[in-house]
């Protein structure tokens, strides 16, 4: 009798887990399209408040408009090229004053220039990193003053950061985002402030590459999606709601962490991911 009680009690405080994420702070670099948006949309859906950065100010102001529509969110966007000098540092902080803090930050934004080896130049490797690693460093180093004891950062990597793929310059880039959860979770502890790694696999986007060959070369398209084990790419809230999870305090143990979410995706493949 006492067994099946306990056995009672673990399966209602099983149920009783949630995200646990209203009234909570969040920033999210790229976060007004594609997996950003989503991730931003999964945490607005959760009633936490968010600041969104693009390159876009059109799409930061629509983004900003259906998160204000769909759940009555706070947000706070600003326009920022990654690449220019102290632009992500100043939104990161003027983020952190306007949400009066920061319960977590998603290192969202990334991307790759150049071909191959001999196709890149020592620029292209250059801005990779910075589009990637770089800025992860450079968003958790300037919100560490906004980030409150018990925070969570997420950096999206990638299949490609661990299942090597062309080109090496961008895999390198995100194995780099994979090595710094490990790093910086150690560093961090004495800040209260968990660091993990997501790598998703390949996405199916709206107007993005993949559902592009979709259109294109259905055939091509199917045949890949059918390597996977589920037989189809991911969509983006399932990466989302895996992003969430981290930054809430349900994963308060997960620290350090590499998770890939790629559906068991055997590679990245034809140089997408």
């Amino acid at each position: 009798m006492e067994e099946r009680e306990e056995a009672e009690e673990r399966v209602t405080a099983a149920q009783a887990v949630t995200y646990e994420l209203r009234g909570k702070s969040f920033l999210v670099t790229g976060g007004s399209r594609g997996l950003g948006y989503a991730v931003t949309r999964r945490l607005a859906a959760e009633g936490a408040a968010i600041a969104i950065c693009g390159r876009d100010a059109d799409t930061l102001a629509r983004a900003s408009c259906e998160l204000r529509r769909d759940f009555d969110a706070q947000v706070f966007t600003g326009a920022v090229d990654i690449l220019a000098p102290d632009e992500l540092e100043d939104f990161t902080q003027q983020a952190g004053r306007e949400l009066g803090g920061l319960d977590g930050l998603v290192a969202n934004i990334g991307g790759k220039r150049g071909g191959g080896l001999l196709e890149s130049t020592r620029e292209d490797w250059q801005a990779t990193w910075e589009l990637n690693g770089g800025h992860a460093v450079r968003t958790v180093r300037s919100a560490l003053d906004s980030l409150r004891p018990g925070g969570s950062v997420v950096i999206v990597a990638s299949i490609s950061g661990w299942k090597p793929r062309f080109p090496a310059q961008y895999g390198a880039a995100k194995a780099s985002e994979i090595y710094l959860a490990g790093a910086l979770c150690q560093e961090l502890a004495p800040y209260g402030v968990r660091v993990n790694t997501v790598s998703p696999g390949s996405i199916l986007l709206p107007g993005k590459s993949w559902d592009r060959l979709r259109r294109r070369d259905p055939a091509t398209y199917k045949t890949y999606a059918e390597r996977n084990p589920n037989g189809r790419l991911l969509n983006a809230d399932e990466v989302a709601r895996v992003i969430a999870f981290l930054l809430s305090p349900a994963s308060v143990a997960v620290n350090g962490a590499h998770i890939p979410v790629d559906g068991g995706q055997p590679q990245a493949g034809l140089g997408r991911a």
